[in-house]
């Protein structure tokens, strides 16, 4: 194993929640009248802490979203999970290998606590991640594209940046990897392979993955 630390991205790489996520967001924005489509929500926010939409909004608009848009937001999220989410097609094989091979891994979010919670709870991929390897964007003061959560997540586990690499399958979330100085496997089962062009490696399908990080 070439890596000391694998680090996963948990929207669109452990659970199956973008195309969900980004249709609320896209509905829930366009209510408050901002008008925005399923592609815009994944082109401009699919990777985003909440705080960047909130800037963006403003930024483009000269307004700010509602007090309790996270409120909301996370309310319909969580409950449309509940419904709806299953894992990755292929994710539960690669973490079976991981355990099996000892190799250390985490889960680095721009979701909440609860998000990653609630997700791994209804796909049962709680099970492989215990509270000492699931960090946030919560935790630290800048979301993606800054460095900051891959750097707190490599430090709380011990290991140097440069012996860390990160699954991504948002552009943002390429960037703060590579600002990490980390290397970064770019998923393309949703996002173009030219948005992940920074990526050290691409692959499509999740069962890839093992064979990759040897």
């Amino acid at each position: 194993m070439r890596y000391d630390l694998v680090i996963f991205d948990n929207d669109g790489v452990l659970v199956d929640s973008e195309p969900i996520s980004n249709r609320l967001l896209a509905a829930q924005l366009t209510e408050l009248g901002h008008p925005t489509s399923y592609e815009e929500s994944i082109r401009d926010y699919m990777g985003s802490a909440m705080h960047r939409i909130h800037d963006l909004v403003l930024e483009r608009t000269g307004q700010r979203l509602p007090e309790d848009f996270d409120e909301v937001f996370h309310a319909r999220v969580f409950a449309a999970f509940e419904r709806e989410l299953r894992p990755v097609a292929g994710v539960t094989e690669v973490l079976e290998k991981l355990a099996a091979d000892g190799v250390p891994y985490c889960v680095a979010s721009s979701g909440s606590h609860a998000r990653i919670r609630v997700g791994h709870r209804t796909t049962g991929l709680d099970r492989w991640f215990d509270e000492d390897r699931i960090f946030s964007s919560e935790d630290v003061g800048r979301g993606k594209p800054a460095p900051d959560l891959f750097l707190y997540a490599a430090e709380r586990m011990g290991v140097a940046p440069e012996r860390c690499v990160v699954v991504e399958d948002s552009p943002l979330g390429v960037q703060a990897a590579v600002a990490a100085g980390m290397d970064v496997y770019g998923f393309t089962a949703m996002t173009p392979a030219a948005r992940l062009a920074d990526a050290g490696q691409l692959f499509s399908r999740m069962g890839e993955l093992a064979d990759l990080l040897i």
